[in-house]
């Protein structure tokens, strides 16, 4: 492997660990300010509980993200010094203001959040788990804005090789940003549900029968069967966006080889790029032109326009593109029929204890489900760019380092070994605060005068 691939997995590897973490603390801090405002309004204990066992996940997740992202940032430099040169005029103020409107904004609340429940007046405490949703939130929304520039460049032009910022408000809300960002939002927002459903099976299955067990199961399930259908929806909208502004993305995602009408939606195929074509295609007719353009007999474009008359390929590599978008819807219609199906068995106020065991058993492993939707929709998006850096202005090869492959690749296999270690131990991690509280729920079922005020014993169904 030469140093730009091997620079690619690395920069690759590096944020597929680093946005497992944001995924959830973006959606959870609102989660929390839910869980808050029903225990302002209710009194009951039992939202409150559910706040201080998830402001732990939080923690944890808000920690590892921080630390994951600081490696980012240094490839900038290390393995891309081409990207800040060409584009630095423009990525680097949105960085500055993720900090300055994000960061801080985190940093100075969360201490409030996680360590003032009863040290610092009750509406002081529900404002700081705002304003670190809220934190969340914007920091997301300044690097998606960048994100969605270097797919959908506007408001530049270029000086010497050099991009200069012509106008900061067609920056921001370029053309894919408003779609790009609600998609994330989400994707962030399915990820907890998924996560909040999961633990709350596993909790429910080690014989956890509290209140806060329930009612964030309920919270899970109703949070991702309201979510799903959204999502849905505006990923085609994303989908019609992406067809405008890069169409070659979206001929890969389709396995389309030929630009032409009534194209079908492939199913499963073994793309070839050498032989460009097809193989053991299982399709249906003209359903990718319905999707793509709302009528059986639209045009959707095909691989073949995007390769130059000398064989330059000017689109992305097919397959990682195909089955990856495969793989994000896979996992979105699953998450649809789990949560729905959730609902439907509680819907005669049985709560968890209605839902199938089988099911329950399901929903454990599917807690992680919105990580592999979320990095198959990554990397549909990111590898679909390529040759591209920042679409049409600076390609991958133009910004690598000029370093050597074995330096690279030595760094890559460093990073892999502690990712897998810190994933372990993370996921290690969140079962066991789960089954501590699952223990220490149990002893309060067993001896009911020991339970919090307002926290029912419920016995074992």
């Amino acid at each position: 492997m030469d140093t730009l691939l091997l620079s690619r997995i690395q920069f690759g590897a590096n944020i597929s660990f680093h946005i497992l973490f944001p995924t959830i603390t973006i959606a959870l801090g609102w989660v929390l300010l839910f869980f808050k405002l029903r225990f302002n309004a209710t009194g009951d204990e039992k939202w409150m509980q559910a706040y201080r066992f998830w402001v732990k996940v939080f923690a944890l997740s808000f920690a590892m993200g921080v630390v994951s992202g600081i490696t980012m940032s240094f490839q900038f430099g290390t393995n891309w010094p081409g990207f800040m040169e060409a584009v630095g005029n423009i990525a680097g103020p949105l960085l500055a203001y993720e900090i300055l409107t994000a960061f801080f904004l985190e940093a100075v609340f969360l201490g409030i959040m996680l360590f003032g429940f009863s040290k610092v007046p009750n509406w002081l405490h529900t404002t700081a788990t705002f304003l670190v949703a809220f934190g969340t939130t914007m920091s997301a929304f300044w690097i998606l804005v960048l994100n969605s520039w270097m797919h959908t460049p506007a408001g530049f032009e270029m000086r010497d090789g050099v991009a200069f910022a012509t106008d900061w408000w067609a920056i921001i809300f370029n053309p894919s940003m408003p779609y790009r960002l609600t998609h994330m939002l989400l994707a962030s927002g399915l990820t907890v549900a998924f996560l909040i459903l999961g633990l709350s099976a596993f909790r429910w299955l080690v014989g956890d029968r509290g209140s806060d067990v329930r009612a964030t199961f309920k919270t899970g399930a109703w949070l991702g069967a309201l979510l799903i259908p959204v999502q849905i929806y505006m990923g085609d909208l994303h989908g019609l966006n992406t067809l405008e502004y890069q169409p070659q993305k979206v001929a890969a995602m389709e396995g389309n080889w030929e630009t032409k009408s009534n194209v079908p939606l492939v199913l499963f195929a073994l793309p070839d790029e050498e032989s460009r074509e097809n193989h053991h295609e299982v399709s249906i007719p003209n359903l990718a032109s319905i999707i793509l353009t709302h009528k059986a007999d639209g045009v959707v474009p095909g691989l073949n326009d995007f390769v130059s008359e000398d064989g330059t390929v000017l689109h992305p590599p097919v397959a990682p593109v195909f089955w990856s978008f495969r793989v994000m819807v896979g996992t979105g219609i699953t998450m649809l029929l789990l949560s729905w199906s959730a609902l439907w068995f509680m819907r005669r106020g049985r709560g968890p204890g209605g839902v199938p065991k089988l099911m329950q058993v399901v929903l454990v492993p599917m807690a992680f489900s919105g990580w592999v939707a979320t990095l198959a929709g990554w990397y549909t998006t990111e590898i679909g760019r390529q040759p591209w850096l920042v679409h049409g202005v600076l390609t991958t090869e133009q910004a690598v380092a000029d370093v050597p492959a074995p330096m690279v690749g030595t760094t890559l296999a460093a990073y892999l070994m502690i990712y897998a270690l810190l994933l372990a131990a993370y996921v290690g991690v969140l079962f066991y605060l789960a089954r501590k509280a699952a223990k220490t729920n149990l002893s309060q079922q067993n001896d009911p005068v020991s339970a919090p005020q307002g926290v029912k014993a419920v016995p074992a169904e």
